[in-house]
C-alpha cells in the first residue's frame, strides 16, 4: 500500500512539475488524500472545519471540532502541517506540495 501511495506522489510530482496538472488540480488532490488521510474528513469539504465527534466528559457533553483552514497565513499552514504534538496527523509534505495545497484551500 505504501509503495502504492509513494507511486502515485512521484507520478503527480512528475505532472505537476511538468505542468500536466495545474497547481490547482494538484492542490485538489492533495486535499482529498494527501497521504492516505483527506484533510476534507475533518475540515470540511469547504476547509471552514467541522464537528468531527461528540462525546460526554463526566455528564457533560463535549464536540470535537476542527478549525477553519482557510484564514491561516502561509507560515502557520506550514507548521500545522509539520506539527507533532498535535491530534492532527503529521503530513510529510514538500515544499511545493505544501504551497499547491495551501493555494487550493485559498481559492475554496
Amino acid at each position: 500500500m505504501s509503495r502504492y501511495i509513494l507511486f502515485l506522489s512521484l507520478l503527480f510530482t512528475s505532472l505537476f512539475a511538468e505542468s500536466f496538472i495545474t497547481e490547482e488540480e494538484y492542490g485538489k488532490y492533495l486535499y482529498s488524500n494527501p497521504r492516505g488521510v483527506s484533510c476534507s474528513a475533518c475540515h470540511g469539504i469547504d476547509a471552514k472545519g467541522k464537528v468531527i465527534a461528540t462525546y460526554f466528559d463526566k455528564g457533560t457533553p463535549k464536540k470535537l471540532e476542527t478549525n477553519a483552514i482557510t484564514n491561516l497565513d502561509y507560515k502557520r499552514f506550514a507548521k500545522a502541517l509539520r506539527k507533532q504534538k498535535s491530534v492532527m496527523p503529521r503530513y510529510y509534505l514538500s515544499n511545493k506540495e505544501t504551497k499547491a495545497l495551501y493555494n487550493y484551500i485559498q481559492g475554496l
